[in-house]
Order: structure tokens, then sequence, then C-alpha cells
């Protein structure tokens, strides 16, 4: 088990890629605690911690944060997972929305990283940290969901330079960059938009776990120096 005796911290872990990232995260021994903004799934294992926590609200974060390290006594592992869709046009997007999709995709991801890095860095603790952004951060074809490309390119970006920030006190953070791949958020896309896998050149949507290897890699002493790094795991669905 390459994770083992390694505590971890997953954020939207209810369901979709956050899902399969706890569910990988447990089949290779780690201690793992996830959070959602609902109550406990039913089919969520049993030896996971988890947390009703709304990355949106500052208290809450910085509770999170409390409770994953006192639960593990450190933490090994954080990976930025949930987030939230706009899926509106921009011009036609109220404040309100606005506002929970920069809250819950970018400003609640970083608060969070900083709560756990300064608890860290003043216990002279390593840690990786892992985002998720999107590759839409990088390419947006104007299918209605322009913020949230805003906010994934802004997690993209917050992952190179809190690299550079704190690699001096041995934290590791990069950013994995999923392509169309199965998830709720994806669902709700395919219900507005109808399927349209067929036009990909693999004509597929790209399985959760397919992320396993990237996730597991930057966890693993093998990516010890690799920190700041972006990895594209978009099955060569977009153009470069």
């Amino acid at each position: 088990m390459r994770l083992h005796e390694q505590a971890a911290l997953v954020t939207g872990g209810r369901q979709g890629i956050g899902r399969a990232i706890v569910d990988a995260f447990v089949s290779e021994g780690a201690d793992v605690m996830t959070c959602g903004r609902a109550s406990r799934p039913s089919d969520l294992p049993s030896i996971v911690g988890w947390t009703q926590t709304d990355l949106a609200n500052k208290d809450e974060i910085e509770e999170l944060s409390f409770l994953a390290l006192d639960r593990f006594g450190g933490l090994d592992i954080l990976v930025n997972n949930a987030g939230v869709p706009d899926a509106q046009r921009a011009h036609k997007m109220p404040i309100e929305l606005i506002d929970r999709v920069f809250d819950t995709n970018l400003r609640g991801p970083y608060v969070l990283s900083c709560e756990i890095a300064r608890r860290l860095i003043e216990r002279k603790l390593p840690g990786r940290q892992i985002n998720i952004s999107s590759i839409s951060a990088s390419h947006y074809d104007g299918h209605g969901a322009a913020l949230y490309s805003v906010t994934k390119a802004g997690i993209a970006r917050m992952s190179e330079v809190l690299a550079v920030e704190w690699s001096r006190h041995h934290i590791n953070v990069n950013c994995i960059a999923p392509g169309a791949f199965h998830s709720e958020m994806m669902e709700g896309m395919l219900e507005r938009m109808g399927d349209f896998s067929g036009a990909m050149p693999r004509k597929r949507l790209g399985d959760p776990a397919q992320l396993d290897s990237s996730l597991l890699y930057l966890c693993s002493p093998a990516s010890d120096a690799v920190t700041g790094t972006i990895i594209k795991v978009d099955d060569g669905q977009s153009p470069r």
C-alpha cells in the first residue's frame, strides 16, 4: 500500500471525482477525511472521516483545518477538489451565483491551503497539496461556463505560486487539470447540451479512476522534487 500511514484530507469527496480520490486513497492505505455541504453519504466507508463543511464559509474552513490536523496529528496530503458549476452565460449570472462560484472554487481552496500550510509550518512538518483544476482553465469554447473557467485558471496559478512560496518548508503544491470526466457536474452538462462524447477523438468521457496514477504519483516519494506543476489529464479531448 503506497499511502500506508499517510493522512489525507479531500474536499468534495461525496461523489464524482472527489469520491474516486477518496476511494483511491483508502485502497492505498491512507487515513482519509473528507467533507461536503450535505450530510454524510450512506455508502461512504466507515473508516473515512466526514465533516459537513461549506467552503464558501471562512469559519467552517478554519474549523475543517483544525479538525483534520487534530484527527491525524498532522496532515500529509490535502486535495482541493470541491467545486460548483456556473452553467450560465456570464452576462446573465446573478451576483449571488458569482459569489458562490468564486468563494467555493477559488477563495475557499486558497484559504484552506493557507490554513493547512500555516499549521504545518508551525509544526515544521512537510506536506503535499494537490489542487483539482480543469482543462477549461486553458481552453474555453463558450458553452456557458466562463466563470468556472476563470476560477479553475486561478486554481492552476495558485498551485504554481504557492509551490514557490512554500518550497522552503517542504510543502509541495501541484495541480491536476482533468478534461471531461464522468461526475455529477458533467451529468448536469450532458442534460443541458446532450451527449457530446462522440465528437471527441476517443469518443468517450473519462473515468475518474483514470486520474489515480497522476494523483498517486504526486503523493509519492517519486515526485519529491515535483512542485508547481500542472498535469493535464484529458484523454486528448482538447487542443493545445
